[in-house]
């Protein structure tokens, strides 16, 4: 496992209080990815992309400034 395989899943660990709205979606989704759970394809995980990273970039940018 990659070191940022981790990171969201660090974060968490480190501190439960960090609010990502979509932490337990992150760390399901890599799951999913890692360990072949269900079956994902490539339009799944784009569709993924396009609906989740605008908020997930802002709620970075404001744990950044934090």
């Amino acid at each position: 496992m990659a070191f940022q395989d981790l990171t969201i899943i660090m974060i968490h660990k480190l501190d439960e209080k960090i609010n990502m709205s979509s932490k337990r979606q992150i760390i399901n989704m890599r799951n999913r990815v890692m360990h072949g759970y269900y079956k994902i394809d490539d339009v799944s995980i784009w569709g993924t992309i396009v609906r989740h990273l605008p908020n997930l970039k802002k709620e970075v940018s404001l744990l950044l400034v934090e």
